[in-house]
């Protein structure tokens, strides 16, 4: 039989490492889900699934659409909350909840390019999102192209170098404005004509 005073030093021993196991510090945290998040290059499960984030929705919930076109919300685990954002437009993996009526899935995983790029290689990527993809790259070329032009037009070659630097933020939707300036400022200057006369 063992001696009560080295079994209560061994479950005391025990207690000390499980409280100093569940204590991360915030930093630690982030650390180990950016290496998660970079560096995991397995493929997505038989019941997981490769989603697209259509918009966020709140309360860490995000409307995601699969490749099939059928629309749900997917929850942010609490492991990503505070360390990683995702936008519009990102891929992600989730794993169905099976018990959940609105939210009907968690993401998993993050998809990155370099995920993106290793999922196509083997033949996982989705066909849907692979035109999609293409057509996001032809869409942002043709609009650098366009704001390339428009920069150049109206500034000198140093502010066209800074704004190529600057991208679209896929978050905000596109709002596009008619400049009906020229017509406010005939209507002004006639305004201010008549009344130098009087």
């Amino acid at each position: 039989m063992k001696d009560p005073i080295l079994q209560s030093r061994s479950i005391f021993q025990d207690l000390i490492c499980k409280r100093s196991v569940g204590k991360m510090s915030a930093t630690t945290k982030k650390k180990h889900v950016e290496r998660e998040m970079y560096e995991d290059f397995t493929l997505p499960e038989e019941h997981q699934t490769i989603v697209r984030v259509v918009r966020p929705r709140g309360n860490n919930l995000h409307q995601v659409i699969t490749a099939e076109g059928e629309e749900f919300l997917a929850s942010m685990p609490l492991k990503f909350r505070k360390h990683v954002w995702i936008k519009r437009g990102d891929y992600v993996v989730t794993e169905p909840i099976p018990e959940g009526n609105k939210v009907k899935a968690e993401i998993v995983r993050i998809l990155m390019k370099d995920h993106i790029r290793h999922l196509t290689q083997c033949n996982m990527w989705p066909d849907a999102f692979t035109q999609q993809l293409d057509d996001r790259k032809d869409t942002r070329s043709d609009s650098l192209a366009e704001a390339k032009l428009e920069d150049s037009a109206e500034y000198d070659s140093e502010s066209s170098e800074n704004s190529d630097l600057l991208e679209e933020n896929p978050n905000r939707q596109r709002v596009y404005i008619e400049d009906s300036s020229d017509s406010s400022e005939t209507e002004s200057d006639d305004d201010f004509s008549h009344e130098e006369n009087d």
